[in-house]
């Protein structure tokens, strides 16, 4: 799959991020995938991921299985 132009998607981060730009990171949805950037350093790159990917990484957010 070739990678969108970063800059044209649509990045959110949440709402309990604040707005003083701590550790947040930023999700976009493109079509099948979901990309993560670092919200302090947003034209460091990016992650995609695949659905099956992105679930399992949440899964295992909620779990605590990441110091985060």
């Amino acid at each position: 799959m070739k990678d969108r132009n970063p800059s044209l998607i649509c990045w959110r981060k949440s709402s309990h991020s604040g707005s003083t730009g701590g550790d947040c990171v930023e999700v976009a949805g493109m079509g099948d995938t979901k990309a993560v950037r670092d919200s302090k350093n947003p034209h460091g790159g990016h992650l995609t991921l695949e659905h099956d990917q992105w679930a399992t990484l949440m899964t295992q957010i909620k779990q605590g299985a990441y110091d985060l």
